[in-house]
Order: C-alpha cells, then sequence, then structure tokens
C-alpha cells in the first residue's frame, strides 16, 4: 500500500539513495557492496561561500565492498568515496580496515562503534556498514541453517516472525510460543521457560 498522498504543497530539499547489492564469488566467499549518494534538490551556496552546489551534484557518494565467507566472518574491505564534504574526510577510509575478521553474525554493531568510532572513520561509513548486515544475511541463508530443535535465528526479532503470530504458526508451528527472555539472546522452548520460572 503506497503512502497517502501530500495534501499541502511541498519542495524537494535532500535526496539520500542507499542500495545495498550481494555476489556470490566463485570461491565461496560473498561480496556485499553498498553505496550512499546524498545531493540537493536545489541550487544552493556551498557552505564555505565558493559558488553554487547545483541540484544533483553530490555531496556525498561513497560506496563499500565487504567481502565474507559462509559464516559471515569480513575476510577483506574496501572503501571509496567518490564525493566527500570536506577535504578530510578519506582520511577515514584507513581505519577500515579494522573490521577484516570482525563478525556480521555477533556483536557486529559493536566490532563497528569499538573499531570506528568519533573521528577515527566516518559517520556515512558507519550507516552503511550497519545496514550491510541485513543485507548479508538476506543473501546468504545457509548461514541461518538450523536443527529440527532450533529456531532459524530470526524468529522472534520482528513482529513479523514473532513467535505467537500468524506466520511462525503457518511456516514453523513447532516453533509456536517459543520467547527470547528479555529481548536477547538464543530463543527458548516453552518448557524451558517455565523451567527457569520456577
Amino acid at each position: 500500500m503506497p503512502l497517502s498522498q501530500p495534501t499541502i504543497a511541498r519542495t524537494p530539499q535532500h535526496i539520500r539513495q542507499v542500495n545495498y547489492r550481494s555476489f556470490e564469488r566463485e570461491d565461496g566467499l560473498w561480496d556485499i557492496e553498498a553505496e550512499l549518494l546524498d545531493t540537493k534538490a536545489i541550487d544552493l551556496p556551498r557552505p564555505n561561500g565558493e559558488g553554487i552546489r547545483k541540484a544533483g551534484d553530490p555531496i556525498h557518494h561513497m560506496l563499500i565492498r565487504v567481502t565474507v565467507n559462509t559464516k559471515l566472518v569480513v575476510q577483506a574491505i574496501e572503501a571509496s568515496m567518490q564525493a566527500h564534504p570536506v577535504q578530510g574526510c578519506p582520511a577515514a577510509l584507513d581505519a577500515m580496515q579494522r573490521m577484516v575478521g570482525c563478525s556480521m553474525a555477533r556483536g557486529w554493531r559493536k566490532a563497528i562503534e569499538t573499531n570506528l568510532a568519533g573521528i577515527t572513520g566516518c559517520t556515512h561509513m558507519r550507516e552503511l556498514l550497519n545496514n550491510m548486515a541485513t543485507a548479508t544475511f538476506q543473501s546468504i541463508v545457509s548461514a541461518f541453517s538450523t536443527t529440527p530443535d532450533q529456531p532459524p535465528a530470526y524468529l522472534g526479532r520482528c513482529t513479523g516472525w514473532s513467535f505467537n503470530g500468524p506466520a511462525v504458526m503457518q511456516y514453523y508451528p513447532q516453533f509456536a510460543g517459543w520467547h527470547i527472555p528479555d529481548g536477547k539472546g538464543p530463543a527458548l522452548a516453552p518448557q524451558a521457560i517455565a523451567s527457569t520460572e520456577k
């Protein structure tokens, strides 16, 4: 269902486009690529007073390629800034190599914060990396293969896949009623929940 039609006149100002793509490689690894492009919809003076930034001229244009194995551990990373607002931005690229060896399956956001926080890294590169994990999850289904007595890792992590919702009842009825204590950690079967509450 589309958004409602606006009833008040509006003027477009800023456009941010973010894209993620995944590629399965012949060597068994995966490349996950991210791209961020910021432009203005109207001509505006540049902040430093040096002329006009034309509508459509890129403010940020940043790209990342992360190579992971089927366990979602980063094997290599490449990053590029095709456009950036200030001269010092590209100095953040070297720190991206600190993410090699980190896992997207466990502690990914913490690893980003540890390795790329503050002036060590770039805000927009961090944003791309944060969401790169979910694009990877959508790509490498085998990383979430489970045993018959364990639910897939994404169950119980959002409204659509609630253990008490219709999707679980339809596709994974054997896991209906399971629960993730405090919203963190592994899922527990109803009998395990009952035993921990005694």
